[in-house]
């Protein structure tokens, strides 16, 4: 039940960006609205994850996996039949307000299911496959684009869907659920949300007064979160390990900080392959499978290699690795040739998987076994909310490039440009990284 989503999801967040240029053209989309069909998805699984990972201890776990897995399904057909951008990023919201729900209990289910002494077999399999979804995704999407259309690729994730509902249902009639759920923290889940919802639109509306106001309120908002979290018996995020294990804490930023320097990839590569270099959408995909594709070989092989001793000193050079490989594409224009995409691409996905799994596995060492749980929402919700950082960031270029301008051929010269600045802005963050874990491992 769960491995088939752990495939699907990443499908539906990565097959996407491989159309956006011709999504843009069909309804005619402006730049902002562009850079939003990613957010949109992110800034909902981002707002939600906690919340229903809370649900899904006192409702039941399979519960809330099955009623996200008809929220995909529900949220793909009206994303197929949307006739302008409004209409798209609503559908494209619920997708991520479904794809919440399972990233919530999908590990929780496995953890759940399988004894301990094979669990982390299981949670591998589902890694790999979501690997393999970002991977594929791309592929599958431009095919399905060339052949059939942008609206096809919304229904990639349905048949999968449409099984999981079926063997939920009908096939497995145990329920999980935490033996002592407590209450639901109503008041921290409003700030939380609230939070990255205003920081969201804030990035839109940056050029104005309300813009900037609605930032500084989504950093109040934040910070009630998380005094009023640190008070609260029965929390939404348990925050007492950030306060009390540096070492979870150091993993977590690192986790936050390489999400965010990185998952612009695939929304900028598509449009620099498809507008820049004019390639058809099948070829451009080739391409973008790069990256994921050596993520999904190299880091299996990775973590044989390392043990918690080393594991510090494998995350660092990753960050290191990946930062190179950022600058190779911060330097790259329309006369750079596609050598140049290929290469940087497989740096930065060599440098992302010698970071993930030594980072995983630190921060997954540094807690008892009672705060396995925590651990592992925690590595979820820092992947979505560093994912999320990332499209903002290229949310806000296109926005100081762009304005509202259309994407057309006329506007490649601005979009080469936001492209460039975007990257460079990736770099430097992804280097403050590797200066922040060289320092951590110095200390340490």
């Amino acid at each position: 039940m769960v491995l088939p989503n752990a495939f699907a999801v990443p499908v539906m967040l990565s097959s996407v960006n491989t159309a956006l240029p011709v999504i843009a053209v069909d309804i005619r989309l402006t730049a902002l609205e562009v850079s939003w069909i990613p957010t949109a998805f992110l800034m909902a699984s981002s707002m939600f994850v906690l919340v229903f990972g809370r649900l899904a201890d006192m409702w039941g776990r399979k519960k809330v996996f099955l009623i996200g897995a008809a929220t995909v399904i529900v949220s793909s057909v009206l994303a197929s039949m949307a006739s302008n951008g409004v209409e798209l990023l609503i559908s494209r919201f619920l997708q991520g307000f479904g794809a919440a729900m399972l990233y919530a209990t999908q590990m929780a289910l496995i953890s759940s299911v399988f004894p301990k002494d094979i669990r982390g077999q299981a949670i591998s399999w589902v890694i790999s496959l979501i690997y393999v979804g970002l991977a594929v995704g791309p592929f599958l999407g431009g095919m399905l684009t060339e052949i059939f259309g942008w609206r096809s690729i919304f229904y990639l994730q349905v048949p999968l869907a449409l099984f999981v509902l079926y063997v939920g249902i009908f096939r497995i009639r145990t329920e999980w659920s935490a033996d002592n759920p407590g209450d639901f923290d109503y008041i921290g889940a409003l700030f939380y949300v609230s939070a990255i919802a205003l920081l969201c639109l804030g990035v839109s509306t940056i050029h104005s007064l309300f813009g900037v106001a609605l930032i500084v309120m989504s950093g109040v908002s934040g910070y009630l979160f998380y005094q009023y979290e640190v008070k609260e018996d029965f929390p939404l995020w348990d925050l007492s390990l950030f306060r009390e294990n540096r070492s979870f804490t150091f993993c977590c930023v690192a986790s936050l900080i390489m999400y965010g320097a990185t998952f612009m990839n695939v929304m900028l590569i598509s449009l620099y392959l498809q507008y820049l270099k004019e390639m058809s959408l099948i070829a451009a995909a080739m391409i973008m499978m790069i990256q994921p594709t050596v993520m999904a070989f190299c880091t299996p092989m990775v973590g044989r290699k390392f043990d918690n001793n080393k594991a510090g000193r494998y995350a660092q050079m990753g960050m290191l690795v990946t930062t190179v490989g950022l600058i190779f594409l911060a330097l790259q224009d329309a006369t750079s040739s596609i050598v140049h995409t290929a290469v940087a691409l497989a740096v930065t996905g060599l440098g992302f998987s010698f970071f993930s799994t030594p980072n995983v596995t630190l921060l997954m060492s540094s807690v008892e076994d009672k705060d396995l749980g925590l651990a592992s929402s925690a590595i979820s919700t820092t992947r979505i909310i560093g994912q999320l950082a990332s499209t903002v960031i290229v949310t806000l270029v296109f926005v100081m490039q762009f304005g509202r301008a259309d994407f057309s051929p006329d506007n490649v010269s601005l979009l080469s440009s936001s492209i460039q600045t975007a990257f460079s802005f990736a770099a430097c963050l992804c280097l403050s990284g590797f200066i922040f874990i060289y320092t951590f491992n110095k200390k340490g």
